[in-house]
């Protein structure tokens, strides 16, 4: 079986593209996050997605009911053509690279920052601009505390994890070393 995230994407293409047409990109992300939250609810999958009984239309279907008329008509054949081609369960995917592609359009890109210690309002602003500068984006910065690296900070946008920590550091020198 292909692997989700392969099978996600031409969908994922062909929704970016008509929302982006549209000019509905906000929408059809918010539509698309809906439907992948409402597939991938631990009660929903027990009874609805997991259930060999139902249709992938049926199934489709419920998930319209559930999502209400947040769902355009659109949206909503979407779901069904995902349903017919039996391709739901790679909802969250879809959702995932539509927002990609949101944000690759919209010159943005999320950027999760990793630091042995809290990092403050300045320093935060200091790496968002320098990121921002180098990597020609607007940049959204999440931080997160992680003591194991002993100092320095790992940034992850996107594919790219630039790692500036301590640990990182020791753990390239040992590998020098060992050679």
């Amino acid at each position: 079986m292909a692997e989700t995230s392969t099978v996600a994407r031409p969908y994922a293409k062909a929704a970016f593209e008509f929302a982006h047409a549209q000019g509905a990109l906000e929408a059809w992300s918010d539509m698309l996050a809906l439907a992948a939250n409402v597939a991938a609810d631990a009660d929903m999958r027990a009874r609805v997605m997991d259930n060999p009984r139902l249709s992938g239309v049926e199934k489709a279907d419920v998930i319209i009911e559930v999502c209400g008329d947040a769902m355009g008509k659109e949206g909503q054949n979407l779901l069904r053509t995902l349903g017919q081609q039996n391709r739901l369960a790679a909802l969250p995917a879809i959702a995932e690279q539509f927002d990609l592609l949101k944000a690759q359009q919209e010159k943005r890109m999320d950027v999760t920052i990793v630091s042995a210690f809290p990092l403050d309002a300045k320093q935060e602003d200091k790496l968002a601009s320098a990121l921002a500068k180098r990597l020609n984006r607007e940049i959204s910065i999440t931080t997160q505390v992680d003591s194991a690296l002993l100092g320095g900070v790992i940034l992850r946008a996107g594919d790219t994890v630039i790692d500036g920590s301590v640990r990182g550091r020791l753990a390239r020198l040992r590998d020098a070393l060992s050679v």
